[in-house]
C-alpha cells in the first residue's frame, strides 16, 4: 500500500474554474434545459414560510468594473426567527438556495423572507440578521464567501461580531445591502478593485 510517506511527495491536484458549464450542471433552468420538475435550491422559502417577504438583488462586477454574466450565487440564511435548519420545516422553509447572474443584464436575485437575528453564545442575540453568500464563476478557481447585511438595521449592524472586526468602516460598507423601497434590497459585489467586496477565508 502506498501512503504520502512511502511517496515522499505529492503534487497538489490541479485546481479549475468553474465554468463554462457551470449553468448547466447547477442551474440547468437558467440555462435554457428545463430538465427537472423541481429545480434544486431555486428558493430558499415556501409558500407557507413565516416572515417578512423580501427581493434582494444586485450585479457583480469584476476588477475593471465589468458585470460578471455567468456567476453562481449561493445563499444560506436563518429563518425569521434567527434559527437554522438542516432540512427543510413543515412551512417549506430551507434556508438555501442558489441562483446565477442574468446573461444580459448580468443581475442576479433572490426572493426569500427577511431573518431574524441569530442567537450568540447562552441565547443572547448578537449577530444582525444577515445572509452568507458563495460566489462562483469562469476565472474563480476558490468560492469566494462573504455576507449580506440589511442597512436598516444599523443598530443590530453595530453589534454584530463578524462587522466589527473589519477595522474599516467603509470596508463594512461593502457588506450593507441598501433598502431601495418596502421589502427590496439591493447589494453589488465587486471581486477586485477599490470597492472590493470584504471576503472571508473560511
Amino acid at each position: 500500500m502506498f501512503t504520502p510517506n512511502a511517496l515522499g511527495y505529492l503534487a497538489e491536484t490541479p485546481s479549475q474554474t468553474a465554468g463554462p458549464y457551470v449553468h448547466i450542471g447547477l442551474i440547468p433552468k437558467q440555462a435554457g434545459f428545463d430538465i427537472f420538475s423541481n429545480n434544486l435550491g431555486e428558493s430558499p422559502i415556501g409558500a407557507d414560510t413565516p416572515g417578512e417577504r423580501i427581493r434582494i438583488e444586485g450585479r457583480i462586477f469584476d476588477g475593471t468594473g465589468a458585470p460578471v454574466r455567468d456567476a453562481l450565487v449561493e445563499s444560506w440564511q436563518a429563518d425569521a426567527e434567527g434559527r437554522y435548519h438542516a432540512t427543510p420545516t413543515a412551512d417549506g422553509f430551507r434556508g438555501w438556495a442558489r441562483t446565477g447572474t442574468d446573461f444580459e443584464s448580468g443581475l442576479w436575485a433572490i426572493e426569500t423572507v427577511k431573518p431574524g437575528r441569530v442567537p450568540g453564545r447562552h441565547g443572547h442575540k448578537r449577530m444582525a440578521p444577515h445572509i452568507s453568500l458563495w460566489i462562483v464563476a469562469r476565472g474563480i478557481n476558490i468560492g469566494l464567501s462573504t455576507r449580506l447585511y440589511f442597512g436598516d438595521e444599523e443598530a443590530a449592524n453595530a453589534e454584530d461580531p463578524v462587522l466589527r472586526i473589519i477595522e474599516q468602516p467603509a470596508r463594512r460598507q461593502t457588506l450593507i445591502a441598501r433598502r431601495e423601497a418596502p421589502g427590496h434590497y439591493v447589494l453589488d459585489i465587486h471581486l477586485q478593485g477599490e470597492n472590493e467586496t470584504v471576503f472571508f477565508d473560511i
